[in-house]
């Protein structure tokens, strides 16, 4: 009987914990995702040993980095920036790095979070990481 209670214990933590191992990883962060307020593209890619964010659509195709800190690129389509470059993998599904913001032209420590395999929650951060927020993109494809 105790050889029974012991087999029964160990499958049930083999199965929990490969469930656990499936709900630790939520896929690939790779691919086009939709920012939920301006309805902009961002194209997530592997990029120097790391990741990158690339916006690929924005709604106003005029519309430019005016707020870029160089003013020899403020006339630069924002269409084509890589907001992140080279964002390196700190857990299951995040990956760290720095974040270029064209709303404001400030560059921030950013983080990228696979929610699931159709959510991507992107945060910047302030005061060492004190204050951070941002949007969940949605998958495109």
């Amino acid at each position: 009987m105790y050889w029974v209670r012991m087999a029964l214990a160990g499958a049930a933590f083999l199965v929990f914990g490969a469930g656990q191992s499936l709900a630790a990883s939520a896929g690939s962060p790779l691919g086009v995702w939709r920012h939920p307020e301006n309805g902009s593209h961002i194209r997530i890619s592997k990029c120097g040993g790391g990741l990158c964010a690339t916006i690929v659509k924005v709604r106003d195709p005029s519309r430019t980095d005016v707020k870029n800190p160089n003013p020899k690129l403020r006339d630069r389509p924002v269409k084509g920036i890589t907001i992140m470059k080279g964002a390196k993998k700190t857990g299951d599904n995040t990956w760290s790095g720095r974040l270029y913001n064209t709303l404001d032209g400030e560059t921030y420590n950013g983080t990228l979070t696979l929610v699931d395999k159709n959510h991507l929650k992107l945060q910047g951060c302030v005061l060492g990481g004190l204050i951070c927020q941002g949007p969940t993109w949605t998958r495109i494809n």
